[in-house]
């Protein structure tokens, strides 16, 4: 079994966050947190790929319709659908319009919890309910209400894997294996040396 400190994780700069010359700004908050970026790429992506990715998790069109649901209600609105299938069908077609707008960037992190770093860095999917200190409460301003009246995807900046697991299936789906850096930084020996890199 691989060490956890091997552990990857696929991010999307999305055409918003290109667009807004965030990119610079997104790639250093991972940075920051110690982990390794291995592979990067701009490309305009095909609806082909969007789809492919969004339903590699044959259940991810009931739980995000369900997720969508539920966020509706706590705040107390109704939602636009109460079948979550009708939901995700509108929501998958606008994100295959949105993410093949223009270029991303798509980069996979390496390192410890690299899945569940990245996630927290990056926030919750919908900015309004972002917690600040995050890429999506700081930078972006979007809802899912008002990405539904406008009949558009929400605008997030970025797309990160939800936990390891969907990160091996998505990092397989968006790189191959030639184009995944296997190098050592000098600070990993601060992070996963046993004896921190002798130091002295």
């Amino acid at each position: 079994m691989a060490h956890p400190k091997h552990e990857r994780t696929l991010v999307i700069i999305k055409p918003d966050g290109i667009q807004r010359s965030l990119i610079g700004e997104i790639i250093k908050r991972y940075e920051r947190s110690g982990l390794k970026l291995v592979g990067m790429k701009i490309m305009v992506p095909t609806e082909e790929l969007v789809e492919k990715h969004y339903t590699l998790d044959p259940e991810w069109r009931v739980k995000t319709g369900l997720k969508t649901i539920e966020s509706y209600q706590k705040k107390g609105k109704t939602p636009p659908s109460d079948d979550p299938l009708k939901i995700t069908e509108v929501i998958l077609r606008n994100l295959k319009k949105y993410i093949t707008k223009g270029p991303v960037i798509a980069m996979v992190w390496e390192g410890m919890h690299a899945a569940g770093i990245v996630k927290k860095i990056t926030g919750s999917t919908e900015p309004l309910t972002s917690d600040m200190g995050t890429i999506r409460g700081d930078y972006t301003i979007d809802s899912y209400e008002v990405a539904d009246i406008d009949s558009r995807a929400v605008r997030n900046l970025v797309h990160c894997s939800g936990n390891a697991q969907e990160a091996e299936g998505e990092v397989k789906l968006w790189f191959k294996p030639e184009e995944l850096i296997e190098y050592r930084l000098i600070n990993e020996a601060m992070l996963y040396d046993t004896e921190l890199g002798n130091i002295l």
